[in-house]
């Protein structure tokens, strides 16, 4: 503990007093207690209803949008604090509300050592508020802040879509929703438009605007169940996560309501990702166009990433909220080993009640099996989806590089955009896989260090993961990459072809043809002119029941994949556009459809809270 001493002349230690004849001037020491201060823009955000602690907690909020959670007396020292009281009188402030004696030296000790270190009071000394707090190590942050709503175009917004949190509207949506998820999932499919969307920039365009969209739309949500439930939601903002923009809601004030109100303002962003899913919905019924139906899959992607517990997601503010504890990071691994049986209660969630932990447990356990069949239905499908997006890939840059070999550059310039637009997912993916990989890699690493048979086994399991993965690519177990489809914008695909491929094609399915009858090729061609001699009577003036339809009328276009074993001597009657075709058959690539190729974003909704230990 610093104490600030000073020696000052005379009794009132203003000036040096005269003492006559005196041969020694008199000194007076006197004890100055220190002017403590608080941080810049500091909240009080007053008691944090529905805590899952055993002890009341209480909540402030630091300029830089940071939520701290004090015990009891910490918040009465911060709270007495006013940049005029010394330490000194807060501590006759405090120990009438607290009930019990606090010193002085107390308070200096609980303001050095504990407020100040969490960023909420001034060190002493310094001349401006500013203070840096601690802040939490994110794998992915967001960056590059900047407000697109502010506050009162926010409350508008909010106030006009509050309709849609009320019970019975909420119920008809979900089982909306449902029906739709029933219907693209189980009946029609939905990894097929987002094939399609990969070898056609401007569908992928067309598809990020939509889920750049959906983020706007997830953000109202989130304002507008704040208002809903009686909080002020502050602004809207956004930045850049990984290379594709995420936003985030200014929603600090909803910790002065109760728990019901935080959980209806941390499910408003996903909810209303769900109204966003049925709008998608009717687009594609009055459109037919797969575009929506790709987004609404990348949409369903962007909800159960938001449902994970990870800080800057909408899961984390939920799980903290369920079980009453604003400062869930760093203490979901405590709570999980505490629910073991036979392991001693961590010291880390000691103050935690058992309902608390239960319910992050019960929490964990449902959201990890959904994100590993995610996770597994994509890994399903990579092959796939990495043989559509390289091959449309090297089409684009051969057809960008051929449109600049030949002298034509503003077909290459607005062939180097399509391109762009074709790398960004896969460099986004790519990315976000190694950052991924990476830390699982240094998870494991710490989790098993010292135990040498648990780093085998799960470097086992995940070889032999990994190894039956590849065997069921590599022999054509996993879906193939769709056939190629010719540029819905030429344009941004200089070079790429733009007739759609036939199902004659030799790479795609082979046609089926109608043959001869088998007796007319074998026995000698007759000597008369009748008609029923010439080989391949069975496809004359009349087209045989067998053969496959053609997309072209009969006779209208003639048809020449039809061969003839042996020309005969005698003229026949028969028309050749009555010969079966050679490539007739149904078009054996659907109509080109879009699929997104964005990450979606996480949203940053309540900010996260730091724990401060308890009195000294």
């Amino acid at each position: 503990m610093t104490k600030s001493q000073k020696v000052h002349p005379g009794p009132v230690g203003a000036a040096a007093c005269d003492t006559g004849d005196t041969p020694y001037p008199y000194e007076h020491t006197e004890t100055l207690f220190p002017v403590p201060r608080l941080g810049a823009g500091l909240q009080f955000l007053g008691e944090y209803q529905g805590s899952g602690f055993t002890e009341r907690k209480y909540l402030v909020r630091r300029g830089d949008g940071q939520v701290v959670q004090l015990s009891r007396l910490l918040y009465l020292v911060a709270e007495a604090i006013d940049g005029a009281r010394n330490t000194e009188t807060v501590s006759h402030r405090v120990s009438g509300r607290y009930g019990r004696e606090v010193s002085a030296d107390n308070v200096e000790y609980l303001i050095e050592q504990k407020l100040e270190p969490l960023g909420i009071t001034v060190p002493f000394g310094q001349e401006d508020d500013r203070v840096a707090g601690p802040t939490t190590d994110l794998l992915l942050v967001l960056k590059g802040h900047r407000v697109i709503f502010h506050e009162r175009q926010v409350a508008r917004i909010a106030k006009a879509l509050a309709w849609l949190h009320r019970p019975p509207v909420v119920v008809l949506v979900l089982i909306a929703a449902l029906g739709v998820d029933i219907w693209l999932f189980a009946v029609h499919g939905a990894i097929g438009p987002v094939l399609q969307v990969l070898e056609q920039p401007v569908l992928m365009l067309a598809v990020f605007v939509l889920i750049v969209a959906s983020l706007v739309f997830h953000e109202f949500g989130h304002a507008s169940a704040c208002r809903y439930g009686g909080a002020r939601p502050g602004s809207i903002g956004c930045g850049l996560f990984l290379i594709w923009p995420s936003m985030y809601t200014e929603v600090t004030d909803v910790y002065r309501i109760g728990r019901a109100g935080r959980i209806r303002t941390d499910l408003g962003g996903i909810y209303f990702n769900i109204v966003f899913v049925l709008g998608l919905a009717l687009g594609y019924v009055l459109t037919g166009q797969p575009l929506f139906l790709a987004a609404i899959y990348l949409v369903h992607f962007e909800i159960l990433e938001q449902l994970l517990p990870v800080v800057r997601l909408d899961g984390y503010y939920i799980l903290g909220d369920l079980a009453g504890i604003p400062d869930l990071f760093g203490k979901i691994k405590p709570i999980l080993r505490s629910m073991l049986p036979g392991r001693p209660l961590p010291p880390e969630v000691a103050g935690l009640r058992r309902p608390a932990r239960i319910m992050v447990t019960g929490w964990v356990v449902t959201m990890v099996p959904l994100i590993a069949a995610e996770l597994g239905y994509v890994l399903w499908n990579l092959p796939r989806l990495l043989g559509t997006s390289l091959r449309s890939l090297a089409e684009q840059v051969a057809g960008t590089w051929s449109a600049f070999a030949e002298g034509e550059i503003t077909a290459g310039l607005v062939g180097v955009v399509g391109s762009f637009m074709l790398v960004c997912p896969l460099a986004g993916a790519a990315y976000l896989a190694v950052r991924v990989v990476g830390r699982l890699m240094k998870a494991t690493a710490r989790a098993t260090e010292g135990n040498t048979r648990l780093r085998v086994a799960v470097c086992g399991g995940v070889l032999a993961a990994a190894g039956a993965l590849c065997a069921a690519w590599l022999t054509g177990m996993t879906p193939q990459p769709l056939p190629r489809q010719p540029p819905i914008a030429p344009i941004l695909q200089p070079g790429v072809p733009t007739v759609r491929p036939t199902a004659a094609a030799p790479a795609e399915e082979p046609p089926t043809r109608a043959t001869p009858d088998p007796v007319a090729l074998d026995s000698p061609p007759p000597k008369t002119t009748a008609p029923t001699a010439v080989p391949g009577a069975g496809a004359l003036a009349t087209p045989t029941a067998g053969a496959p339809p053609s997309a072209t009328p009969a006779g209208n276009v003639p048809t020449t994949g039809a061969p003839s074993p042996a020309p005969s001597p005698t003229p026949s009657p028969s028309r050749t556009s009555g010969s079966p075709s050679a490539g007739p058959g149904p078009s054996a690539s659907p109509t080109p459809t879009p699929t997104p190729s964005g990450s979606p974003s996480p949203s940053q909704t309540p900010s996260e809270s730091q724990s401060a230990t308890e009195d000294p």
